[in-house]
């Protein structure tokens, strides 16, 4: 049996609404999504559910190491992505983004030893017309290859940092550097 007890939904919205309210923001392009999340998440009622809402919290994850940064390309974008994605019932964005971590790199990635970092927020249209209220946390990885599994994207490798924020979007660069100056 796990006696963790669990935050509810409403508990970690507000403990995001809280981190976000004080956060400093790496770039213009983050301060503008922190001012989107603040404004849009108080008015959704499953913030969580993708289904619920177009307009829902995704988890991703920079996943660092000694040999850069882990990307993958993404099948259906067919962009050089940080891997994430939707959170599934009962688990945490933390715990979402080390699951999507670990199936779409197989790496053995993990939270920092002094627990989930989240260190950036991207607001950005995802699939379907669907806009992702992306948190990013820090992982760290060991210096093996990654090895996805079969169902997701075969395209994953460790980048240089100048090279990953050279081939990343607006909003994943501004992660990138900010990941770099913590690496």
């Amino acid at each position: 049996m796990n006696l963790r007890m669990k935050k509810s939904d409403s508990q970690i919205v507000q403990d995001l609404f809280s981190h976000f309210s004080a956060a400093i923001p790496c770039d213009i392009r983050e301060r503008e999504s922190i001012a989107k999340f603040l404004e849009i998440v108080p008015t959704l009622t499953s913030p969580f559910d993708e289904h619920a809402d177009p307009t829902h919290i995704t988890g991703s994850a920079i996943v660092i190491g000694k040999r850069g940064v882990v990307l993958h390309l993404h099948k259906r974008l067919n962009l050089w992505l940080q891997p994430g994605g939707h959170i599934d019932t009962d688990e945490t964005p933390a715990e979402g983004a080390l699951r999507e971590a670990r199936e779409e790199t197989g790496l053995d990635v993990s939270h920092p030893s002094s627990g989930p970092w989240l260190m950036h927020l991207d607001v950005h249209a995802g699939p379907r017309g669907h806009t992702h209220l992306d948190l990013r946390y820090l992982l760290t990885a060991p210096d093996d290859d990654p090895s996805p599994g079969p169902d997701e994207s075969q395209e994953v490798a460790w980048f240089g940092w100048d090279e990953a924020i050279e081939m990343a979007d607006i909003g994943l660069a501004g992660a990138l550097r900010a990941a770099r100056r913590l690496a």
